[in-house]
C-alpha cells in the first residue's frame, strides 16, 4: 500500500481509494520515493528511446520533458518555483517563508523554473540514444533527494504539510534510498552512473544548508526541490561524456 500512496502522490496516475494521499499516509510511504523514481525513470526512458527513433532529437526532447511535467502533475516545479521565490526574496526567515506561502509566483520563481527545464531540455537532446537509462538514474535520485531532505534536515514551520513527512522520516529510509539510487546508477550507467548518483548526497547537503539558514530548516517545496535540481545535474553529466 505505501508503494501505490507513493505513486499516487508523486504522479498523476489513479491509485485505489485505500491509498489516497493524506498527508499522514504519504509521510509513511516515502521509503518507496526512490522506487516510484525508479518507475517512472524507466517508462520515460523506454518513451525516449522510441521517441528518438522517429524523431529529430529537439523534438524528442520537448515531447518527452511535456510528458515528465504531465506525468508527475508538475509537482516538483511548482516547489522549485516557490523555493526560488522563498530563498532569494525577504529580508528574515520569516518573511521568506510567508512569501513560499504565496500562491503567486515571482521573478525568481520563474527564472529558476525555467533555467533548470532549459537545462533540462538542452541535456535531453543532447543525450545520444545509447544513454537513455541516465534517465532512470535522475528519476530515482531525484526521489531519494526528497527523501534525504527531509530525514536530514530540521522542518521550518511549526506545523503544515511537510511536518507528517518529517514526523514519518526514519534514518534508515535515507541510506535505503541512497542504497537503491547507487545500484540504479551502476546498473544504468556504470562508473559514471555511480558516481552521478553518489553525487546527489553532497547536493542535497549543500542546497539544504543553505536552505536551513535562510528559512530556519526545510519546507515541503524544499522537499519538493531537490528532485528537479538533482536530476537537472545528473542528466547535464550524461550528456557531457560517455555515460557506459
Amino acid at each position: 500500500m505505501g508503494l501505490l500512496t507513493a505513486l499516487g502522490f508523486l504522479t498523476v496516475l489513479p491509485v485505489p481509494a485505500g491509498a489516497s494521499a493524506t498527508p499522514e499516509r504519504v509521510g509513511r510511504s516515502q521509503l518507496y520515493f526512490p522506487v516510484v523514481g525508479l518507475l517512472l525513470g524507466l517508462a520515460l526512458a523506454a518513451l525516449y528511446w522510441l521517441l528518438l527513433r522517429y524523431l529529430p532529437p529537439l523534438l524528442a526532447a520537448a515531447l518527452l520533458l511535456a510528458v515528465w511535467e504531465v506525468l508527475t502533475g508538475g509537482l516538483h516545479t511548482d516547489g522549485l518555483m516557490d523555493t526560488c521565490d522563498g530563498l532569494f526574496g525577504g529580508g528574515t526567515p520569516q518573511e521568506r517563508l510567508e512569501i513560499m506561502r504565496d500562491a503567486r509566483v515571482g521573478a525568481f520563481g520563474v527564472l529558476g523554473a525555467v533555467l533548470v527545464l532549459l537545462v533540462k531540455f538542452a541535456a535531453l537532446a543532447s543525450l545520444p540514444l545509447a544513454s537513455a537509462g541516465a534517465l532512470v538514474v535522475a528519476l530515482t535520485a531525484g526521489r531519494w533527494a526528497m527523501v534525504a531532505a527531509i530525514g536530514w534536515f530540521p522542518y521550518a514551520r511549526p506545523a503544515g504539510a511537510g511536518a507528517a513527512f518529517k514526523a514519518a522520516s526514519r534514518p534508515g529510509m535515507a541510506w535505503l534510498g541512497l542504497a537503491l539510487a547507487l545500484a540504479v546508477g551502476w546498473g544504468f550507467g556504470r562508473t559514471l552512473g555511480l558516481v552521478a548518483a553518489a553525487g546527489a548526497a553532497p547536493a542535497v547537503w549543500v542546497l539544504g544548508r543553505f536552505a536551513a539558514r535562510r528559512l530556519g530548516g526545510l519546507t515541503g517545496d524544499l522537499y519538493g526541490a531537490g528532485a528537479p535540481l538533482v536530476e537537472a545535474g545528473i542528466l547535464a553529466a550524461a550528456a557531457s561524456g560517455p555515460w557506459r
